[in-house]
């Protein structure tokens, strides 16, 4: 199976110690197993430890205490979403008298209208950690002005189901990021992994509410009503080809799109693993989460820097490289991916990989509720300016 993991070195990884490994039920004290039946029918990859960010997050900054004081909201955010509106607004205009199946529109929501609205998922993404303005109330807001151009709300609902994936990351139940059984079961070949990929802004949208509910706020309403405000003046003003192309550049962008890749990336597992549980001594440790480090990142937030957001989500996009060079030594040999296309293309056609490829782990972690935390204004599990906060 060629693999579009790939390292700096060859893929290694220490052999556990014997001590760790329980003879009497063969569970895995440290380890994670991928079981498989009699029947061929495989399992998600089940961790018996807590998430690894937290602990690396804790070794880096005791060897590198500097690295907490690039904590904190990066003003430029502001100005970029600004500037992304502005654009989404101006196409969708220029756009409101061309037919929507023709070349000049498809190909400008697909190449234009695609790359702006991830940037502005991504954009959320990030304000959802308080990384644009000190104040939590005004990332809030700023979240549901980035949110416009996407066509649908979903700026609120979005943070505490992304909070709850870094605090609770793996836990079966509670991280909304992981694929369900029945997906797993009913997309498990290339016709099925093909349809995931086309729609997985769809799966990524509604699989949280069916994982578990979240209550209505008046961050929730003031979203919804800003963006049906908004819709309506798009659609009165400027005319329904303008909206159409907003959310049509919506669904692209978590389409068959170059950025989209990002999805996938993040934390299913492309390396192939030791299935059998009976030599555990064998199995090491399956990494989590993956990063990317290609020119893509320019135009997400440096989303691909996945496993240096993740042991610092309270550090900004522009000082993830810094984070990266800083604790090298931390990252160097980790495994991580060169092409978001070719993880797309490789999650298809490989039948080794699929919606199975995940790390779940029973417990651990917690909710982060409606409103999430937010940590002093800067994340989940993250750092202060100039201290150190290790949740």
């Amino acid at each position: 199976m060629r693999s579009s993991v790939v390292t700096t070195a060859s893929l290694q990884y220490s052999r556990p110690a014997e001590g760790n490994i329980d003879p009497s039920n063969q569970r895995v004290e440290n380890l994670v197993v991928k079981p498989s039946d009699s029947s061929g029918q495989v399992d998600f990859f089940w961790s018996y430890t807590e998430e690894p960010h937290r602990t690396r997050r804790q070794a880096i900054i005791k060897a590198h205490p500097e690295v907490t004081k690039l904590c904190g909201p990066e003003p430029l955010t502001k100005y970029l979403v600004i500037i992304v509106v502005l654009f989404q607004i101006a196409c969708a205009y220029l756009l409101r008298d061309t037919a929507i199946v023709s070349w000049p529109f498809l190909l400008t929501a697909y190449i234009a209208g695609a790359t702006a609205n991830q940037n502005l998922f991504l954009a959320i993404h990030e304000v959802s950690h308080n990384l644009a303005f000190r104040a939590p109330l005004l990332n809030r807001i700023f979240a549901v002005f980035a949110n416009l151009p996407i066509g649908l709300p979903y700026s609120a609902a979005f943070r505490p189901y992304h909070l709850t994936h870094h605090k609770s990351l793996g836990v079966d139940g509670l991280d909304t990021d992981l694929p369900t059984p029945l997906e797993a079961i009913f997309l498990d070949s290339v016709l099925g992994k093909a349809f995931f990929c086309t729609f997985q802004i769809l799966f990524y949208a509604l699989r949280p509410m069916m994982v578990y509910q979240l209550p209505f706020t008046k961050l929730h309403l003031f979203n919804v009503v800003a963006q049906i405000t908004f819709d309506y003046l798009l659609l009165h003003y400027i005319g329904p080809n303008a909206l159409t192309y907003l959310v049509l550049s919506s669904f692209l962008a978590g389409s068959l799109h170059p950025c989209a890749g990002h999805f996938i990336a993040e934390h299913y597992v492309f390396e192939k693993q030791p299935y059998n549980p009976q030599k555990a001594a064998d199995l090491v440790p399956v990494p989590e989460t993956f990063s990317y480090y290609g020119p893509l990142n320019a135009l997400t937030y440096n989303v691909g820097y996945h496993n240096e957001h993740h042991d610092f989500p309270a550090i900004p996009w522009t000082r993830l490289p810094a984070v990266h060079e800083i604790a090298k030594e931390f990252y160097a040999e980790l495994p991580h991916h060169e092409s978001w296309v070719w993880v797309m293309w490789q999650f298809v056609w490989d039948k080794e990989v699929g919606l199975w490829c995940r790390v779940k782990r029973h417990e651990g972690g917690r909710n982060s509720g409606a409103g999430g935390q937010d940590h002093k204004g800067l994340g989940a599990d993250g750092c202060q300016p100039g201290l150190t906060v290790l949740a």
